[in-house]
């Protein structure tokens, strides 16, 4: 992408391919028909476990959630473009990267069960566990990008937030890391509108966030974050230059939060019903995307059908087995925190055996 092209999205243009009645542009990249059949099947993967974690959390058999309906398009085509050996550092609303890059669902669910077993991730999956704390991850991307380089690693780091995470200070300290030291690490921010209940307008006076790149000198983009096609052909590019030694970028992907910011927040408080019914009919992004299947002549309503039935399957499995898989024992507590173990842990663990009797 020239900087000329660079210049148009930063100024308020948004990369897009694929229109909401599926028509698409001429930078369809004619993807081969496989990867888009995958791209979908992700996509519906990613809702119908999100639809599921709603379910089990209003069942009272899990934890509070952040649901993730309305940005699987970012989340699915970002993960897509990754190369085996990039690592991913996600924030929490990341379920369907995580299961695009490889993490089980299975894992995830007990994640959100309060089974810290849900933290590990298989060790042939380069993702680290989920970052609760709003921008801390940035931080850890960028440090793991500058040992890359130090390294001389040919891989690349993608980092997701949301947008007000570009509001802490964790954010600007990465970016400004980052840009100085030419780290490989693709900042995806997934700019849903509400920081929590904060409007985009009450967040930041800048035109876009895309500009909070630019201003630690990292190249930046702004991508319709519901268009999963552009949002792969854009990241693949960056990941790839960032692999190349052209250093990190910035991603906007504006996107919408369907749902509420987590299961304890109530959205009604801070934008209408109507708002949201209109623009998830004018931009959801699964609909979106099966149009243009559809358009393409590879998807119908029989084989639609027939991928709801199996994805309800597989994510019932899943649930069922994430609700009957044992618990950390009390010696978890103590262990994989540091490399060698101090004296002091060893007698805080012999005291808190003794008095929890080892539970």
């Amino acid at each position: 992408m020239d900087e000329k092209f660079l210049y148009k999205l930063v100024k308020g243009e948004t990369f897009r391919i694929v229109s909401q009645d599926g028509s698409a542009n001429e930078l369809d990249p004619g993807l081969p028909e496989d990867l888009l059949l995958k791209m979908y099947r992700l996509m519906v993967q990613a809702r119908t476990y999100d639809e599921k974690a709603l379910k089990l959390q209003r069942g009272g058999r899990m934890g509070t959630y952040p649901p993730i309906a309305g940005q699987e398009a970012i989340q699915i085509g970002s993960a897509l473009a990754m190369a085996e050996e990039d690592w991913m550092v996600p924030s929490y609303r990341e379920i369907g990267a995580m299961i695009a890059k490889g993490v089980p669902m299975q894992t995830l669910y007990m994640l959100w069960m309060g089974n810290d077993y849900g933290n590990r991730t298989p060790d042939n999956v380069r993702c680290l566990p989920i970052a609760i704390p709003v921008g801390s991850q940035a931080l850890h991307a960028t440090g793991m990008g500058w040992a890359a380089r130090l390294k001389k690693e040919k891989l690349a780091i993608t980092c997701y937030f949301g947008d007000g995470a570009t509001s802490r200070g964790d954010f600007h300290e990465a970016m400004n890391f980052a840009g100085v030291y030419h780290v490989p690490v693709v900042f995806i921010c997934s700019n849903n509108q509400f920081a929590i209940s904060t409007p985009n307008p009450l967040q930041t006076r800048a035109e876009t966030f895309a500009q909070k790149g630019i201003a630690y000198g990292i190249p930046s983009y702004r991508l319709d974050g519901m268009d999963v096609l552009a949002s792969y052909v854009i990241v693949k590019d960056l990941l790839d230059r960032a692999r190349n030694g052209e250093g990190p970028a910035f991603i906007e992907a504006i996107c919408y939060r369907f749902g509420p910011h987590t299961t304890s927040d109530n959205p009604d408080l801070y934008r209408s019903k109507g708002e949201v019914e209109k623009i998830r009919k004018e931009t959801d992004p699964i609909d979106r995307f099966r149009n243009y299947l559809v358009n393409k002549g590879l998807w119908d309503i029989d084989k639609e059908t027939r991928l709801h039935d199996e994805m309800d399957a597989l994510i019932d499995k899943a649930a069922k087995e994430a609700e009957q898989a044992p618990a950390p024992e009390f010696e978890e507590l103590f262990k994989h925190v540091f490399a060698e173990e101090p004296q002091f842990l060893k007698e805080e663990y012999e005291y808190y055996k003794r008095v929890s009797g080892g539970k």
